[in-house]
C-alpha cells in the first residue's frame, strides 16, 4: 500500500515526525512500515511483521509505505516525488515483491476513494510488479 506523507515541500516527514503525528492521534506509533524520504533514503516505521495502521480493513493483510511529500506549495495534491524518491520507492517495491510475489501494490485512494494519496497511480505505474494471475 502506497501513501503519501501529505506535506508541503518546505515539510519534513520523517519516520520519527510520523511517529509523534501518529502517537498526537493516540494510536501506538507510526502507522508505516517504511518511509521514503525525498533524498531516497528508505526509514524503517514498523516491523514488517507488526500489523500497521494506514488503511482501515486492510491493515492486517498489508505493508504500508510511505513517501515524504503529496503536496504542493499552495497545499494542494500533488505527486511530489523527486527522482531520488522514485528510484528509492521502486527499488523497495522491487523487494517486497520479491518477498510477497502475490501481494498488489496499490495506492491508498485504490481502497478508500475519500483519499487523494498517494496522489498519483500506483497500480499503473507498479504495473510490471502486479502478481500475474
Amino acid at each position: 500500500m502506497v501513501h503519501c506523507s501529505a506535506v508541503r515541500p518546505w515539510k519534513e516527514s520523517s519516520a520519527a515526525d510520523i511517529d509523534g503525528w501518529h502517537k498526537d492521534k493516540g494510536w501506538k506509533g507510526i502507522g508505516y512500515h517504511y518511509v521514503v524520504r525525498r533524498d531516497g533514503t528508505v526509514e524503517p516505521g514498523r516491523p514488517p511483521e507488526v500489523i500497521g495502521s494506514h488503511v482501515v480493513g486492510h491493515n492486517a493483510h498489508s505493508i504500508g509505505v510511505c513517501y515524504e511529500g503529496g503536496l504542493d506549495a499552495l497545499g494542494q495534491k500533488a505527486d511530489t516525488r523527486t527522482p531520488e524518491q522514485r528510484k528509492a520507492l521502486r527499488t523497495l517495491l522491487e523487494e517486497l515483491h520479491r518477498q510477497y510475489p502475490r501481494a498488489l501494490i496499490v495506492g491508498h485512494h485504490d481502497l478508500n476513494p475519500q483519499k487523494d494519496c498517494p496522489c498519483f497511480d500506483a497500480v499503473s505505474e507498479y504495473s510490471d510488479l502486479q502478481p500475474t494471475l
